[in-house]
């Protein structure tokens, strides 16, 4: 409940000038009302809860109606420092008269002028309406009249020729720093007496009471400083006193609680932050860390410190801050350690090609973006794994968070394990001072890729598979699990399942990372994209030159076991050897008997595929072969056919290969490039390279 203060003085200018003081300080949580003994006093009560009287004169004459509870304040006063210099400015040897409401109120004045150095100055007391008898003395005037105005005194004959320039009009007296904090301490309202208000009411009068002065010199400097770091930290603190009343809270704290409006100081914490459980510390001096909260629909992490100093309990303190802008934080210092090297540069405009094959891996890749579930790109080496998986990243939710590639096979188990895990100080010998945080960690909220998975030693598999699992790990050395959240991308040129079949590699680590499977073709398979892969190359190196038919033919037969990359180096050479037109003897390939190398290739990748057809399907070959040569009919009829049509003719042939098993064939040879299945009601059509395995496989067995 707001408190009351009435304000009695003798003048209406001296009262008003008391009131806006308050006012300026205390406005909008301390009532104040105004009485001047010059004009109406009220015959009733004064009805506040602090009565601040200007002198025991004034107290004297209104003391019948103040009430017994209400409590007294003597006003201390002093003097402005416009005044001082005022005053300070009369020529020094002046005798001088200062006029005040009483005799004692003028004395005062005199002791005060002699404390803060006026020493220059002769001073007689005198009170208006008295018959001055200082002939020749100066008149030093306290009040808010005008120069022009009146002398508030009687002057006897021989001061009649006074001039002007020897009355000086200081203006009423303030009230001193001394009565303001009391005012304050009794309203209990003592928390905002550091406010920039009464910062500057401290600056433009002279405190009379120099060791108070100095402590508030000292308090304000403190208390800046103080101001200063709530101000810059990044937390919100709220701390309040044994009773539960706030007597800090930074603005960061009010922005967290939803309190940027309204007062807090001098609230009860208690009953303001429920959330917040300062009850328990001040009752049990209990220590609670960052304990989560729903505030304000955020999640808020709040801790509380009990406030004990020489065995007394004095309050306590909360931290409070929202978990997201932890994580925020969190990332821009991962940032900060692993630098710019892990951040993902490819997009999928950047993978080069138009082909069917590559038009729909890059489709899958798009869709699979969208999850955060593990991803296994197999492919020949050089055919842009790690460029697929950087522009998976770039697409997905994780895109504003690390990229953090590790390859499996460049480095030894031991080191391998320490890279990925990270190590505390002392793990092992020549261990980092301080440790080491892991790729997991640096990862965390972002995407780790790694590649070569084939070649990651078996006993890390299973420490892998456990990540995948539980998304925590554990530092070398460490005795705590850290919570880690990565999508995993993971690559190899290898036929993971043969080594899970020969041992080499865990049967259910590779289900983990199987999830979305994506087969990158090699750049053989596609030829159709080579020359335009040359044209986009050619522009990345910012080398233009023209290719003769030869050269261009070359290109278009060669092998390209290298794939993209070996491409890549092809072009790259040119530029560097500045060649404007290229024939064929200008190409750093083998070129000798390259249309017998093409033949035999291709052959050798056909039989490659019809014996992973074979491997896959096991058992269902036959039915494998049903579904391509159903497709076969109906590519040479031009007419498309889906899962419904291949189910009705499977009955009609005796096979019964129901809907569900046909989706399963049509994945297996989507994934061997036999098939392009499309969306919707599109049907499902065979590749050339499809049916030149359906003739080997056909020629084979003699079907």
């Amino acid at each position: 409940m707001e408190k009351t203060l009435a304000i009695v003085g003798y003048s209406k200018e001296t009262v008003d000038l008391y009131a806006m003081q308050i006012n300026s300080l205390f406005s909008g949580i301390l009532g104040v009302e105004i009485y001047s003994l010059e004009g109406a006093m009220p015959k009733s009560e004064i009805v506040a809860d602090i009565i601040l009287v200007e002198s025991y004169d004034a107290f004297d004459r209104i003391k019948s109606i103040i009430p017994e509870k209400s409590e007294i304040i003597f006003a201390k006063r002093t003097i402005s420092k416009s005044g001082l210099n005022t005053i300070m400015s009369i020529p020094e040897g002046t005798e001088a008269v200062i006029i005040e409401e009483t005799f004692d109120m003028s004395k005062e004045m005199i002791s005060i002028l002699y404390q803060i150095g006026v020493r220059h100055l002769k001073l007689y007391p005198a009170v208006k309406d008295q018959e001055l008898d200082k002939a020749g003395c100066a008149l030093i005037i306290f009040s808010d009249k005008e120069k022009n105005s009146t002398p508030l005194i009687k002057v006897t004959e021989e001061q009649t020729d006074l001039k002007s320039d020897r009355i000086y009009f200081i203006g009423a007296c303030p009230l001193d720093a001394s009565t303001i904090i009391d005012i304050g301490i009794r309203a209990k309202l003592d928390y905002i007496l550091n406010n920039q208000n009464i910062k500057k009411s401290y600056q433009e009068i002279v405190t009379v009471n120099i060791g108070l002065a100095e402590i508030l010199a000292k308090t304000n400097r403190f208390e800046s400083s103080l101001d200063i770091l709530l101000g810059v930290f990044d937390q919100g603190v709220i701390a309040i006193n044994s009773d539960g009343e706030i007597f800090v809270c930074n603005e960061k704290a009010k922005i967290i609680m939803g309190r940027e409006k309204g007062q807090v100081i001098g609230q009860n914490g208690i009953v303001l932050f429920p959330k917040i459980p300062f009850a328990n510390v001040l009752k049990n001096d209990v220590f609670i860390s960052e304990k989560l909260e729903q505030i304000g629909g955020y999640d808020v992490i709040v801790s509380v410190n009990p406030i004990i100093h020489s065995e007394k309990k004095l309050g306590a303190v909360a931290i409070v801050k929202r978990f997201s802008e932890e994580e925020r934080k969190q990332h821009a210092i991962r940032s900060q350690l692993i630098g710019k090297g892990h951040k993902a540069k490819y997009k999928f405009d950047d993978i080069l090609g138009n082909s069917a094959a590559i038009i729909r891996c890059k489709t899958s890749a798009l869709n699979m973006a969208k999850s955060d579930s593990s991803i296994l790109i197999s492919g020949e080496s050089g055919t842009g794994k790690e460029m697929f998986a950087q522009a998976i990243h770039n697409e997905s939710g994780r895109k504003a968070f690390q990229f953090v590639a590790v390859n499996c096979g460049a480095l030894p188990e031991s080191l391998l394990e320490s890279e990925l895990f990270g190590y505390e100080e002392g793990a092992f010998t020549g261990a980092r001072k301080g440790g080491k945080p892991g790729l997991f960690e640096l990862a965390h909220k972002g995407t780790l890729f790694l590649d070569e998975i084939g070649e990651m030693p078996f006993n890390l598999q299973k420490s892998l598979l456990r990540v995948l699992q539980e998304r925590e790990i554990m530092r070398l050395g460490g005795d705590r699990l850290i919570n880690v959240d990565i999508r995993l991308i993971a690559a190899t040129n290898k036929n993971l399942k043969e080594m899970v079949k020969d041992g080499r590699f865990r049967e259910d680590l590779f289900y983990r990372l199987n999830v979305f499977p994506l087969y990158i073709p090699p750049l053989r398979t596609r030829r159709e994209d080579i020359m335009s892969m040359v044209e986009g190359l050619m522009k990345s190196f910012n080398w233009t030159f023209d290719l003769s038919e030869a050269a261009r033919q070359a290109l278009m037969d060669y092998s390209w076991r290298g794939n993209i990359r070996e491409l890549r180096n092809c072009i790259e050479y040119i530029t560097n050897m500045r060649i404007s037109n290229v024939d064929r003897q200008d190409l750093p390939l083998d070129l000798e008997n390259i249309s017998n190398k093409v033949e035999i290739e291709t052959t050798e990748e056909i039989r490659k595929l019809a014996a992973e057809l074979i491997r896959i399907s096991g058992k269902s070959l036959k039915k494998h072969l049903f579904v391509l040569q159903e497709l076969n009919s109906a590519f040479i009829e031009k007419r498309r056919v889906g899962r419904r049509s291949l189910f009705l003719s499977s009955k009609e042939s005796e096979l019964f290969i129901s809907e569900q098993e046909i989706r399963g064939y049509f994945i297996d040879l989507e994934r061997l490039e036999l098939v392009e299945v499309f969306p919707g009601r599109s049907g499902t059509v065979i590749t050339e390279t499809g049916r030149k395995v359906l003739e080997y496989l056909l020629d084979v067995n003699n079907i």
